[in-house]
């Protein structure tokens, strides 16, 4: 192709003046979302000026781009500053501040989201209500804000656009958070009004699908749903965990590949059945509304269906052109509409498999259909569209699984062809079911075929042993699986033409890539000399102490029993000395079971705060079962075993404000061998308070050369002590933390606090388990990634 120096292609390709600018300006939002409002503000009146500037520097191609790309992030930032303002002037941000007990009156702004599997409780509820009216002090006021509430299962049932009102304590957000406070509830929502038109349609839809597919067999009754809506209540936990270990799991989420592939089903059956080209955008966008009441109209799935709806917007016409200047305005309408979407998972991953419909779905369907008969031309885009979306997001998911699955590549193209049939299956099913069930068991069948093929894929796929490479979690991960992948694209059709001509080229390459895949871990873990050990358990906490050549102290044991099983194996622990749950949250004592079966110990020590009642209740039945006995420990106590010392410095007494379980942690002091360290469990800024005050006032209670590290409270929450952190001041601060968590861990305020206070921050979703080392040079650290 001949290309223009002002980015048009002659020859009719991809004009990305716009988007580069766009894209520029999404980095710049994303990376300042948690500044405060005055800084925001001068920069984007800072890029106004700059872009000013430079639109007067006329024929100069390079600058008019500059000038753009300023003007987008002026644009971008200064709607971040101004709603950041409204946001933090605005009465229940003020009231959360003083943590006031409040009555507030709203609707429902999102589906309820079960996060039991991170632990606060057994049944743990995230929703978002949009507040209309707040009472505090005997007060009504009339707010417009945003609130996140994490409540029982008395949420669980709530549909969007109910009218709630609810008693409650309110609770600073983190400051990157689109809502205005926390409200932690301490009653049950009370129903004010019923949900709207397009909620009760949806919920006849979706009731519909469910019934169709209730003959089916248990996973394509769970998977298909979820194809179709992003419902995978009913999906196996072990097909769950199969799709996540081949990179499937995109399958299951509404986003701008669920509505193209919609779109072009709607389109090609169009074209077969000879509607006039006029007619087919309207049928296109009634199409697309149909879908977006069945998989509810809240934001996320609206802006699925504008990310979606541009991936195809090419399909419309055949000079059309306009597709990434599209995006790129809808990129910049969106993040100023709602700037906390420059931070949004489900926002990214909608936007760059848009890219990846816009810039590969045409070439990939013609290359396809060219290799087809006749009569099936039209599905070699239907077969590009899964493609092309998961080569774009790929970069993105590996930032959330930390693993590249070698098998998924081969996984995800062979059931390829079958999502799309397996998708619009699933929608007929819906829609026919809200009118009669049986006959909707046709289409219903006819999607559950393809989808148990996507099951036993998914199934064998997954048990291929090194099926997956351990990848970094971090940008820099991310950016070199993008390159890799981007090598491949540009580099594919020569390397097929290369291996045509000489087989050996083919050889090698394979030869290459195995010893590029094979697992290197045993030869590098467990480090030499480790000490304190914060193992990868996901959205919990598992920190393993040497006592021993092969035994440890354990503190905590993580929501997950296979990974820190797998933890303490790796680091070659034949024996714990002992345990100590700091408290009884889920993601700190769930993995209890599996430790005890594997290395039984004689005492449990434990937080002499049972609560919440049911986990500890539960932990108590575990020990019981085998015997051993559970030891409350209280500030003063001191523990020895092995090698390791460790005192304890809370808690102290009940703090009943904030989160009693998290206020009623065992913080320790430990020393083993040369490395002292502070292990802060979850306490929050209460308890924190009275953590400092000891340390403080007790002679002794800080190595002569401080500590050596710090185990960051709660996961780096928002709600944590900054001047306990910064009288620290340790070199390194640990963070154990579970990767796209819902919580939004570690809070960007915390992170920086811990930056201004010196020290080097180890995450383990970035980096895996973390271990620091005492080695001949002094303390280190040591990562799996």
């Amino acid at each position: 192709m001949r290309g223009r120096a002002d980015g048009r292609d002659e020859s009719g390709g991809h004009d990305v003046r716009l988007l580069v600018p766009a894209l520029l300006a999404w980095v710049a939002g994303a990376a300042t979302l948690g500044w405060s409002v005055d800084r925001r503000a001068l920069l984007a009146a800072g890029a106004l000026g700059t872009s000013v500037a430079l639109a007067r520097a006329r024929g100069r191609p390079a600058l008019a781009v500059l000038a753009l790309t300023a003007a987008a992030t002026a644009l971008v930032l200064g709607s971040s500053a101004a709603q950041g303002a409204v946001r933090s002037t605005s009465q229940l941000a003020q009231l959360a501040a003083d943590g006031a007990v409040v009555r507030v009156e709203g609707s429902v702004a999102s589906d309820p989201v079960r996060v039991s599997s991170h632990g606060l409780t057994t049944q743990s509820w995230l929703v978002r209500l949009t507040v209309r009216g707040v009472v505090a002090r005997g007060i009504r006021r009339d707010v417009s804000a945003t609130v996140l509430v994490l409540g029982g299962q008395a949420w669980s049932g709530l549909l969007w656009h109910e009218g709630v009102a609810v008693s409650g304590r309110l609770a600073r957000a983190d400051p990157a958070a689109a809502e205005a406070a926390q409200l932690f509830p301490l009653t049950d929502p009370l129903v004010t009004s019923p949900a709207g038109w397009a909620e009760r349609a949806a919920e006849r839809l979706r009731a519909g699908l469910r019934a169709a597919t209730a003959s089916l067999p248990a996973d394509a009754r769970g998977l298909l749903p979820g194809l179709v809506i992003g419902d995978t209540s009913a999906t196996p936990q072990s097909l769950t965990d199969a799709m996540k270990a081949t990179s499937m799991t995109h399958l299951c989420a509404v986003s701008g590949e669920n509505v193209s592939l919609v779109l072009a089903a709607v389109l090609l059956v169009c074209r077969r059945t000879g509607v006039r080209a006029r007619a087919r955008p309207v049928i296109g966008i009634l199409a697309v509304l149909g879908f977006v009441v069945l998989a509810r109209p809240e934001p996320s799935v609206l802006r699925a269906a504008v990310m979606g709806s541009i991936g195809l917007a090419g399909r419309l016409g055949s000079r059309f052109r306009g597709g990434l200047p599209v995006l790129a305005g809808a990129l910049l309408v969106l993040l100023t509409w709602d700037p906390w979407l420059a931070r949004s998972f489900g926002f990214a991953l909608s936007s760059l498999a848009c890219l990846g419909l816009l810039v590969f779905v045409r070439p990939w369907g013609v290359a396809i259909d060219a290799r087809m008969p006749a009569r099936a031309h039209g599905i070699g885009e239907l077969l590009a569209i899964p493609a092309a979306a998961q080569l774009m997001t790929a970069p993105l998911i590996v930032v959330l699984q930390g693993s590249v699955s070698v098998v998924g590549i081969l996984a995800n193209a062979i059931v390829a062809p079958l999502v799309g049939p397996a998708t619009i299956a699933g929608v007929l099913a819906a829609a026919v079911g809200a009118v009669s069930v049986p006959v909707a068991c046709v289409p219903a069948w006819a999607g559950g075929l393809p989808t148990e093929a996507i099951a036993w894929v998914a199934r064998r796929f997954a048990a291929v042993p090194w099926g997956s490479v351990p990848w970094p979690k971090d940008a820099r991960g991310a950016f070199t699986l993008a390159a890799l992948l981007l090598g491949a694209v540009l580099t594919g059709r020569w390397w097929m033409g290369a291996v045509a001509r000489s087989p050996v080229i083919g050889v090698l390459g394979v030869a290459l890539a195995v010893l590029f895949l094979l697992p290197t871990r045993w030869l590098t873990w467990p480090p030499q000399g480790w000490e304190v050990v914060a193992c990868d358990v996901g959205q919990g906490d598992a920190i393993a102490v040497r006592s021993g050549p092969s035994s440890a102290l354990l503190v905590d044991a993580g929501p997950d029993p296979a990974a820190v099983v797998r933890c303490l194996v790796g680091l070659g622990v034949r024996s714990l000395d002992g345990i100590v749950l700091t408290h009884f949250h889920a993601d700190h004592v769930d993995g209890l079971p599996a430790v005890l079966q594997r290395w039984p110990t004689a005492v449990v020590l434990v937080s002499p705060v049972a609560d919440p009642p049911d986990r500890a209740e539960r932990v108590a039945t575990w020990a019981r079962t085998r015997g051993i006995r559970l030891q409350p420990v209280w500030a003063g106590d001191t523990i020895r075993v092995g090698a390791v010392t460790a005192h304890v410095w809370w808690p102290a007494r009940r703090v009943d404000s904030g989160s009693v379980p998290n206020n009623a942690s065992v913080v320790l002091t430990v020393t083993a061998g040369s490395v002292d360290a502070l292990l802060l469990g979850d306490v929050e800024r209460e308890a924190g308070r009275q953590v400092l005050r000891e340390l403080q006032t007790t002679p002794g209670a800080v190595p002569a050369g401080g500590f050596d590290v710090v185990k960051v409270a709660h996961h780096g929450s928002a709600n944590g002590d900054p001047t306990l952190i910064d009288w620290a001041r340790a070199p390194v601060a640990l963070v154990s933390v579970g990767a796209g968590n819902t919580y939004g861990h570690p809070a960007p305020s915390t992170l920086t606090t811990l930056r201004r206070a010196g020290f080097i921050v180890w995450r383990t979703d970035q980096r895996g388990t973390v271990a620091v080392v005492d080695g001949p040079d002094g303390v280190g650290v040591s990562a799996e990634r």
